[in-house]
């Protein structure tokens, strides 16, 4: 079995990205991280991005609006966002407050500036395998770590556990394009799927993404499968000092051995959605820059 680091994979992305930013003369690229509210996790995550950023050498403007900012106003900050030409790209943090349609709020910023690729125009640009758009950093991620662990998807079954916009339907639509790397024969999978540890057993990847914590167990893993764990969740843990200790939505003690590949919680798919969020951060400015 083989551990897929995503740590170390995530580290090399930030480094080519460093280096390619140094060489960037002029203005630097441009992030907008929008945090309404003070959810831990929420403030957890934007400090992560913003930490980062400036290690690659990207600009971040951190805007902590309100709790209270009514939808209106969101609506107004990120319209404001779309027009400053200094701002590249644009992340509003969710979850957001009950008052905020959330995906309203993604469908308002720019397709050029989604670098987050929650909108409606790159998802469809996803769906159309066309490259000018931006995919949402977990399943761009997802992809990241296969490649870069010479897991090609050609001709593989690719059984996708969950079915969010967020993980689930992109990641599938990018296991399918015609593309190195690519071209998977893709199983979506969720709560409603009959006999789901029968369709499981068939992956020869699983991607797993349906936010239960240790839900998959070794009776749904085929011998020789790589696994992929998207999930993070919290369960209580009177050992930890937190209360809690972080787990995936895979049981790792089980599936493991069974594996060829797998990646762990924390430290798999976590760190590299943070480093596509600037790979696309970087994306948008070159394709900005050339349309000036």
């Amino acid at each position: 079995m083989e551990l897929i680091d995503g740590n170390k994979i995530a580290a090399a992305l930030i480094a080519e990205l460093k280096a390619e930013v140094a060489q960037i003369a002029g203005r630097k690229p441009c992030l907008a991280l929008v945090r309404v509210g003070d959810d831990p996790a929420s403030v957890s995550y934007v400090t992560k991005k913003e930490k980062t950023s400036a290690e690659i050498g990207i600009s971040s403007n951190v805007i902590l609006p309100p709790v209270t900012i009514s939808h209106g106003e969101l609506i107004a900050l990120i319209d404001r966002l779309n027009a400053d030409p200094t701002v590249d790209g644009i992340l509003v943090q969710s979850p957001m407050p009950k008052q905020i349609d959330e995906v309203a709020i993604f469908r308002r910023i720019a397709p050029g500036k989604d670098v987050d690729g929650l909108g409606t125009m790159n998802l469809g640009k996803v769906a159309q395998d066309d490259e000018t758009g931006f995919v949402s950093c977990t399943p761009a991620g997802i992809m990241e770590l296969l490649a870069r662990s010479s897991t090609d998807l050609k001709g593989k079954h690719v059984v996708v556990l969950g079915r969010s916009l967020i993980v689930g339907k992109p990641v599938a639509l990018l296991a399918l394009q015609k593309k190195a790397g690519a071209n998977g024969t893709v199983t979506i999978c969720h709560s409603q799927t009959r006999d789901l540890p029968a369709i499981t057993r068939q992956a020869d990847v699983l991607i797993a993404a349906i936010g239960r914590p240790e839900f998959v167990t070794a009776d749904m893993v085929k011998p020789g499968a790589v696994v992929i764990d998207v999930g993070i969740n919290r369960v209580p843990d009177a050992s930890k000092k937190s209360g809690y200790r972080l787990v995936g939505d895979v049981h790792f003690a089980t599936v493991s051995p069974l594996c060829s590949q797998i990646t762990p919680v924390p430290g798999g798919v976590g760190p590299m959605t943070v480093a596509m969020l600037m790979k696309n951060t970087v994306k948008a400015f070159r394709l900005g820059a050339s349309t000036d």
